[in-house]
């Protein structure tokens, strides 16, 4: 039976036994999944509040323009959160 996001938990009909392994990969792959569709979704949301005066049938060049660095400067920031983010994780796993 496939799962959501194409997922088989249950593989063989249910007799063969579950690899935890793989089940932890794919519980991994499923959360990146999650994280970068609420980013897409922030960003989305934020850029279209900050860019779009009147919402229309379609965008002028100033609108163009404004979403493409708001989109550009939302994913530096998030790039540069999460690198900040990974290097203090790696450092607090290092002095356990």
């Amino acid at each position: 039976m496939a799962g959501k996001f194409g997922l088989d938990f249950m593989a063989g009909g249910g007799n063969e036994k579950l690899d935890p392994g793989l089940v932890m990969e794919q519980v991994k792959v499923q959360i990146a999944v999650a994280n970068a569709q609420e980013l897409l979704q922030r960003m989305t949301d934020k850029c279209f509040r900050k860019c779009i005066g009147k919402p229309g049938s379609s965008l002028d060049n100033s609108e163009q323009k404004c979403i493409a660095m708001c989109m550009d400067r939302y994913m530096d920031a998030w790039n540069t959160v999460s690198r900040a983010y990974n290097s203090r994780l790696q450092r607090e796993r290092a002095n356990m």
